[in-house]
C-alpha cells in the first residue's frame, strides 16, 4: 500500500488507493499507542486529519529538521503513518542543526522555495517577529489555515508556547520537540559512605547536589584531585568541551551567562537585560556593553568565563578541551565523568540503553538530573538554566496548497494522537498531558528525574533564548569565535568578554536599519561606572565570587523544585 522512496536521508511516503478513512483510522490505532486520548478521541482525531486533507491528496510536501531521535522517529515512522491516512506525500530530511538553520536563511534571502516546513530553533524568535517573513501561526490559523487547523490542537496543553512568541503576542512556531540542560551526576557514588565521609572532612558540608557554583567546583576538586580511582578507573569531577567549533558558541550562549547571573531577573529571559547580556529598551536591543547599559563584559560575564575555562581545564579530562558538543555528548555515558553542570537531557534516550555503563542490571539509572546550580551573581525569580525548543517554522511566501499540507503534517505529529508515542521514543516532551500521563509515570525511574523535572515548576525556569536576540544566526557566531582564544590561554576572560561584547554592539548597529519599532537603536556610549551604580544588570563586582557551597540531598533537591 505504501512506497518508501529513501535517498540519502530524505523519507518519502506515498499513499496508493487508501481504503475507508474510518478503516484507516481504526488500522493506525496501535501503532499510535499509547496515548492520553480515548479511543473514541483519537478515532475522531485521526478521521478529521483525514477529512481535512481530501483537498490535498496527492500533494507532495518537503519539511526539514536536525537529526535527532525524535525526528528520526518522525521521519521514519509517523511520516509513513500520516501518508497512509491522508494521501500527502512527506519528504521529511533529517540533517544537521546548523544545515536546517542555513537552508532557512538561505530561502529567506534568496527568495527561492526550497522546503514547505521547518524544525528550527525557537532561539530564532527575535528575528522571525522582527523579519516579516515568517508566518505569525496565530494570525493564519484564525484566517486562512482556519480550515486545516485541527479543532482538537489544544494550545494552552503545549508547555513551550512562551518560547515562540513575541513581543507582539503572536504565535510565530509551534513546539514539536524541547529538552532541557540540567545537572546530571552519578548518584550511586555520591551514595557510597566512604565518599560522603571523606567529602565532609574535606570540606565540612555533606557530599550532595549543588546549590551553588562553589560547591559544584568543590565537588568537581574532590572526585578529581582526591578520589582519582573509583573501582580501578580514572574518574573525573567535571565534563564539557572547548573545541574551536560553532558548538562551543552554543554552550555559552545557550544560559551559561544566565546561570551564572549576568542578566536581570525575569521570565522566559531577564529584562531589562537578559542572559545574553543585551539590554532591550522596551523591544528595542539598545546594547550588549556595559558602556551602552549591556552586561556582556560585566563582571559576572568575566566570572562566568574564567569558571567555565578554569573547570574545564583543572577537573575535565585532558582531552575534553578539544572535543565538540557532537564528541563529548556520549562521554559521561561511559563511566567516568562524577557529575556535568550542563547535561543535556536530549541524551536521556542513549544513557539509558541497557549497555552503557551508567545503568545497572535492571536497566535503572545509576545517574540522576536534578536542578542546576547557580553562579554567584544569581537572583531569585531569574532563568536557571536553557531548555531547547524545535519549533514548527513556517514562510509566508510558501505556496498556499503546500502549507495546508505541510501545516496538517505539523499538527499530526505534535496531536494529542501521536504526541505521547513520540515522547516515549525521543523523550523531549511538549504537551502537560503527556508529562502527567500514567505511561510517564511508569517511566519515571528508568529516566532519572526527567519526569520529576517535567512535572514542577521549574520548567518554566529552564527557557531558550529570548526576543532580545534579533539576529541569532549571526550573533551566536560571535560568542565562540571570541572566546576560544581564552580558552586557548591566548588572551584573558576580561579581554575575550570586552571582545564579545564590542563585537555584538557592532552588528547591533548594523541591524538599526531592519524596518519597525523593534529594531535595534544603540545607547549612546556612556561610563560603565554610571550603569554599575544603577540596580540590576550590569552589576559590579562581588567581593568574594565564591561564598561557601551549599548541597542538598537528591530527595530535598528534587522537592525544591516543587
Amino acid at each position: 500500500m505504501k512506497r518508501l522512496l529513501p535517498a540519502l536521508g530524505l523519507f518519502g511516503y506515498v499513499c496508493a488507493s487508501p481504503p475507508a478513512v474510518a478503516d484507516i483510522a481504526q488500522l493506525l490505532l496501535p501503532q499510535l499507542q499509547p496515548t492520553t486520548l480515548s479511543e473514541r478521541e483519537q478515532l475522531a482525531e485521526l478521521r478529521w486529519f483525514a477529512t481535512a486533507a481530501q483537498p490535498y491528496r496527492g500533494v507532495t510536501v518537503r519539511v526539514v529538521s536536525e537529526r535527532i531521535a525524535t525526528h528520526a522517529y518522525e521521519a521514519n515512522v509517523l511520516a509513513p503513518l500520516f501518508a497512509r491516512l491522508t494521501g500527502i506525500r512527506v519528504i521529511h530530511e533529517i540533517t544537521g542543526e546548523d544545515d536546517v538553520v542555513n537552508k532557512l536563511n538561505a530561502q529567506q534571502d534568496t527568495g527561492l522555495h526550497l522546503y514547505d516546513g521547518y524544525i528550527s530553533d525557537s532561539d530564532l524568535i527575535g528575528a522571525h517577529f522582527r523579519g516579516g517573513q515568517v508566518l505569525a501561526l496565530s494570525d493564519y490559523m484564525a484566517a486562512d489555515g482556519a480550515a486545516v487547523t485541527l479543532p482538537t490542537l489544544q494550545l494552552d496543553d503545549f508547555i513551550g508556547l512562551p518560547f515562540s512568541t513575541g513581543p507582539d503576542g503572536k504565535l510565530y512556531q509551534l513546539p514539536d520537540q524541547q529538552f532541557a540542560n540540567l545537572y546530571w551526576f552519578r548518584h550511586d557514588w555520591f551514595a557510597r559512605p566512604e565518599l560522603q565521609q571523606a567529602f565532609k572532612g574535606i570540606y565540612g558540608y555533606a557530599l550532595g547536589v549543588p546549590q551553588n557554583w562553589s560547591a559544584y567546583e568543590d565537588i568537581a576538586e574532590f572526585f578529581t584531585e582526591h578520589v582519582k580511582k573509583i573501582d580501578g578507573q580514572p574518574v573525573y569531577g567535571h565534563m564539557d568541551y572547548g573545541a574551536h567549533d560553532p558548538s562551543l558558541g552554543w554552550r555559552l550562549s545557550d544560559a551559561w551567562l544566565g546561570m551564572a547571573g549576568v542578566g536581570d531577573v525575569g521570565l522566559p529571559n531577564g529584562l531589562p537585560v537578559d542572559d545574553w547580556g543585551i539590554r532591550v529598551d522596551g523591544c528595542r536591543p539598545v546594547g550588549a556593553s556595559m558602556a551602552r547599559g549591556g552586561a556582556l563584559d560585566s563582571p559576572a560575564a568575566v566570572y562566568a568565563l574564567s569558571r567555565y575555562i578554569d573547570w574545564l581545564k583543572r577537573f575535565a579530562p585532558p582531552e575534553a578541551i578539544n572535543l565538540t558538543f557532537t564528541k563529548s555528548g556520549p562521554v559521561a555515558s561511559q563511566g567516568q565523568i562524577a557529575q556535568q553542570i550542563f547535561w543535556y537531557t536530549a541524551f536521556t534516550a542513549d544513557y539509558t540503553q541497557p549497555d552503557v555503563a551508567v545503568v545497572d542490571s535492571r536497566r535503572r539509572p545509576l545517574w540522576r538530573v536534578a536542578p542546576s546550580p547557580h553562579g554567584s551573581y544569581w537572583q531569585t525569580g531569574m532563568k536557571s538554566g536553557y531548555q531547547d525548543a524545535g519549533a514548527w517554522t513556517f514562510l509566508r511566501d510558501t505556496p498556499p496548497e503546500r502549507l495546508n499540507a505541510a501545516w496538517l503534517y505539523a499538527q499530526f505529529l505534535v496531536s494529542r494522537s501521536v504526541s505521547l508515542n513520540k515522547t516515549l521514543h525521543g523523550l523531549t516532551p511538549i504537551r502537560r498531558s503527556d508529562i502527567f500521563s500514567q505511561a510517564m509515570t511508569q517511566q519515571a525511574p528508568y529516566l532519572g528525574g526527567l519526569v520529576e523535572f517535567y512535572r514542577s515548576q521549574a520548567v518554566h525556569a529552564w527557557t531558550p533564548t529570548g526576543t532580545n536576540v534579533p539576529d541569532y544566526t549571526e550573533m551566536a557566531n560571535l560568542w565562540w569565535k571570541t572566546a576560544h582564544p581564552a580558552i586557548a590561554g591566548r588572551i584573558s576572560p576580561q579581554q575575550a568578554m570586552r571582545n564579545l561584547a564590542r563585537a555584538m554592539d557592532r552588528h547591533l548597529a548594523v541591524l538599526e536599519r531592519l524596518p519597525g519599532s523593534c529594531a535595534p537603536r544603540l545607547n549612546p556610549e556612556t561610563s560603565a561606572q554610571a550603569w554599575l551604580a544603577q540596580p540590576g544588570a550590569p552589576k559590579p563586582a562581588l567581593k568574594h565570587e565564591k561564598p561557601q557551597g551549599v548541597t542538598l540531598s537528591y530527595e530535598d533537591a528534587i522537592r525544591a523544585w516543587q
